[in-house]
């Protein structure tokens, strides 16, 4: 049932969505996405809905998303409204509304004071980190509302349901997996809570691990085998790196990182959050305190088990599911605060967290611009001037293959697992891959394969497109390269 405090919730997102709309129009002069990777979950949806199966070149399966539950809900849309990215955007709105009023439901059901918990949905929604979820194509909100939605769960008791939710916030950002131990934990063990937590995970997640095995013969996805970089993934992929990096050098470079992320996210949550810990543990027990427990652990999990980049990467991409266990914590805490004390903390929340929404739309704003201005624009010129069954070497997918419709050679191994071994083998691996697999055009950032890049014989640049300030772009310039001759 909608209540006026959920109603109250949903017209506050008004103001940060309005204000990175138009600064997104102001520096952009469009409404796009700040990352090629949203563009990637966009081709793969516009192909689910067109009947060409979860493919990235029609015809040809692969495991190519690590949040396969968000590319099916695009694709869903994409069958109702077709693939463009209002539709997109819509959905991540949603999701975010949706996060915002289950937070809210879930800081009343663990004992936060009403005008708290209400608080605590709105200063989530006033988060740039989930404004820029919101509107950014990305699965981080569907990822946070399905966090939200297990929290609720777990404090009116519902085991199988906590554990279900849980499981599908796995298949729409791994990292949420983490919290699967917590929850099994928060309470006594049993058989039952046993089998809801490990069962009933694992049969969500299977479909995704048989298809990542038929397709790319790994039980993750491609994504993953290409980008991961050491802890325990990458040593059972064959990367070896040295014991102390694994064990100490980069799980501080995370744990300060995470911290960092906090403080830019809100200063206060940076503050607060071990403290809030620790009083939500005396007021809510263990139910709720050791489920808390996974925000300090969060940063270690990544660097040990499967570390790419950090916890704060692309505002936080990797986090921003565990925002509302964050407030969820702190709300509960600060309930244990006298009435004035608590008002003082509310308001200066809140005012805190409009400062530093300007700049995050300002991040969000210039990161499409940058996407907008080169893999948009070079993916419209392919369009243009490539041949309908052009092959295309290139290093960022997304708009690129979205605009032009074009067969793709991923020299990442994201969406094309054959490379990895290529790759291993550094840029004379991927020369050579281009060589044997003579696509008609490569298209990379000089800066990533400079040896690539020089050599004139193979490559015949003909167009490129070079941005005057880089926000995410790979390179401050990306270039067309027509290939002269098969072979290296």
């Amino acid at each position: 049932m909608v209540s006026r405090a959920d109603v109250a919730v949903v017209l506050a997102a008004a103001l940060p969505l309005a204000l990175f709309a138009v600064t997104e129009r102001s520096v952009a002069g469009t409404s796009g996405f700040p990352l090629d990777d949203s563009w990637i979950h966009l081709h793969f949806a516009r192909n689910l809905a067109e009947g060409a199966g979860f493919s990235y070149n029609p015809g040809r399966p692969v495991a190519g998303s690590t949040a396969p539950l968000w590319t099916l809900l695009l694709a869903g849309g994409s069958v109702v409204a077709g693939a463009s990215v209002m539709v997109v955007k819509a959905l991540g709105v949603a999701c975010a509304l949706g996060a915002a009023v289950l937070t809210r439901r879930a800081a009343l059901a663990w004992g936060a004071p009403p005008t708290v918990a209400l608080v605590a949905a709105v200063a989530l929604l006033w988060t740039g980190p989930i404004a820029w979820g919101a509107l950014s194509g990305m699965e981080v909100t569907l990822a946070a509302m399905l966090v939200a939605g297990a929290l609720v769960a777990h404090a009116t008791g519902r085991t199988w349901l906590t554990a279900l939710l849980s499981g599908l916030a796995v298949t729409a950002r791994p990292e949420a997996a983490l919290l699967l131990p917590f929850l099994l934990v928060a309470r006594p063990i049993t058989l039952g809570r046993i089998v809801a937590f490990v069962v009933v995970p694992a049969i969500v997640v299977a479909p995704m691990v048989a298809f990542s095995y038929a397709t790319v013969g790994a039980p993750y996805p491609a994504t993953a085998a290409a980008k991961v970089e050491g802890g325990l993934i990458g040593w059972l992929g064959g990367l070896r790196e040295p014991l102390a990096t694994t064990l100490i050098g980069r799980p501080w470079a995370f744990v300060r990182e995470w911290a960092s992320w906090l403080w830019l996210t809100h200063m206060l949550l940076a503050i607060v959050l071990v403290p809030a810990i620790v009083v939500t543990w005396r007021r809510a027990g263990r139910s709720l305190g050791i489920v808390g427990l996974a925000l300090l652990a969060h940063p270690l999990g990544m660097a040990l088990l499967a570390p790419y980049r950090g916890p704060g990467f692309q505002e936080g991409r990797y986090s921003i599911h565990l925002l509302p266990l964050a407030l969820v914590v702190v709300a509960v805490g600060l309930g244990a605060a006298r009435e004035r004390r608590r008002r003082l903390v509310l308001l200066a929340w809140l005012a805190l967290a409009l400062w530093a929404l300007v700049p995050a739309a300002e991040r969000y704003a210039w990161g499409v611009q940058n996407i907008e201005a080169m893999q948009v624009r070079i993916g419209h010129w392919v369009a243009a001037n490539a041949a309908p069954r052009a092959r295309l070497a290139v290093n960022d997918i997304g708009a690129i293959a979205f605009a032009s419709r074009r067969e793709i050679l991923d020299l990442m191994g994201l969406v094309t697992p054959e490379i990895l071994p290529y790759r291993r083998q550094g840029e004379d691996g991927v020369i050579r891959f281009i060589g044997e697999t003579c696509p008609d055009y490569v298209i990379i950032f000089p800066t990533w394969f400079p040896r690539l890049a020089a050599r004139s014989d193979l490559l015949e640049p003909v167009h490129r497109v070079r941005l005057d300030r880089v926000e995410v772009s790979g390179g401050p310039e990306m270039v067309v390269y027509r290939l002269r001759r098969c072979g290296v």
